[in-house]
């Protein structure tokens, strides 16, 4: 991928600035999983970010998979919340914090820069009637590239070709990031939507998208504030 050169000193294109002002912390994190997530950052456990968890079927299978790794699991709907924490609890995995809030606001408010080993957006809503709110359309994606690792990934996976396709494109020509695209098994089943998907017979598709070294955003140097009222 060739990038070409442009005056800011940043790794991408996009224009708009994400505010961080407007995100309010989230009401329903408690202090434990805050120091939860901080001992996990201090000790280098591999620390991970699963955005709209649903009823957190990904979430589960992943923490048990990775007993290695710490999965924080986000979904701001009460319903899907409720049966995720139910069924969470169950199982008792100390690696995995399940959260009821917005993603977004929690990511400001609680993961410091260059945290994350890995962020999963599994069949996000493709907004068919707003482009600008899909995730790499948005300011918070440049964030949210700042809260990763070198050489950490995002996994998008969509069963909506046009999404994949734009994603490939704007990973191409505004956020110049590296991606393996691929086809996802048929049999796969990490999540219930996926299973809906695949058992229509629909193509569902994944970008793997790579953190390179040295990749800059605006958000770079912001300090980490465990459990802060702002960045």
């Amino acid at each position: 991928m060739n990038k070409p050169s442009f005056k800011q000193d940043f790794s991408h294109q996009f224009a708009r600035v994400f505010d961080t002002q407007h995100f309010h912390a989230p009401k329903n994190f408690s202090p434990k999983d805050v120091d939860i997530i901080k001992r996990a950052v201090e000790t280098n456990m591999p620390l991970y970010l699963e955005i709209g968890a649903g009823k957190g079927k990904h979430a589960m299978l992943f923490a048990t998979a990775n007993p290695d790794k710490h999965l924080i699991a986000a979904e701001r709907t009460a319903e899907k919340f409720a049966a995720f924490a139910k069924l969470a609890t169950g199982l008792n995995l100390p690696n995995l914090t399940h959260v009821h809030a917005d993603a977004i606001a929690f990511a400001v408010h609680h993961l410091p820069p260059a945290s994350l080993d890995g962020v999963f957006l599994l069949y996000p809503n493709p907004e068919p009637h707003n482009k600008n709110q899909r995730w790499l359309n948005m300011p918070f994606f440049e964030f949210l590239l700042s809260r990763l690792k070198a050489g950490a990934s995002i996994v998008l996976a969509s069963n909506i070709t046009s999404y994949i396709d734009e994603a490939c494109e704007l990973l191409q020509t505004v956020w110049y990031l590296p991606y393996q695209k691929s086809v996802i098994d048929p049999q796969s089943a990490r999540t219930h939507f996926e299973i809906k998907y695949l058992a229509r017979g629909e193509l569902c598709q994944e970008l793997v998208i790579t953190k390179p070294d040295n990749y800059r955003t605006h958000f770079d140097a912001t300090p980490a504030k465990w459990g802060a009222d702002e960045v």
